[in-house]
């Protein structure tokens, strides 16, 4: 088991949140914090491993991905005017995972920040049910959009960390 199950801060004691919101944000919430749990432990060069070669996925990789996509999904809820991207032409995410401290420090960093940006542009859009952007997504669609992002390179993450030291998920 990743973590004892009475002490996994994802095991949330009785009833769910209430409302639609309240819960994607909940299930958002927990595939944020298995990313981290998934990493937690590891030096940088074990978070720069690319586990499955050829591929250039990493732990640091996927962290400095979901710090991208969620800058990326600012772009969405206006006028269009994408951000410019944090570490350069597409898949620089990957390959700039190095085995640095500094650039592990810096990973987590845009990620908090990039969460919290989005978090809070978002947050000014009480229905959920609102078009915007020139593709007139609905709030509900993007906050699924995310979720979905999550989970799928949680599965990712369980995979590279069981490379690197065998340790699974649950």
């Amino acid at each position: 088991m990743w973590v004892d199950p009475d002490d996994d801060p994802r095991d949330k004691q009785g009833p769910g949140p209430d409302g639609e919101l309240a819960t994607l944000q909940d299930f958002l919430h927990d595939y944020r914090l298995t990313l981290r749990m998934k990493c937690e432990g590891l030096d940088a060069e074990q978070l720069a491993r690319r586990s499955v070669p050829p591929s250039t996925m990493s732990l640091l990789g996927l962290v400095r991905h979901l710090a991208e996509v969620e800058r990326d999904w600012r772009g969405w809820l206006g006028d269009d005017k994408r951000q410019p991207k944090l570490y350069g032409a597409r898949d620089a995410d990957f390959h700039g995972a190095v085995a640095d401290p500094d650039v592990v420090a810096e990973a987590f960093r845009d990620l908090e920040r990039e969460q919290a940006a989005t978090d809070a542009a978002l947050a000014a859009y009480a229905d959920l049910g609102e078009r915007v952007g020139s593709d007139e997504i609905a709030i509900r669609e993007l906050m699924v959009h995310r979720i979905d992002e999550y989970a799928r390179h949680c599965g990712h993450a369980d995979l590279l960390r069981e490379c690197v030291d065998g340790r699974v998920g649950q």
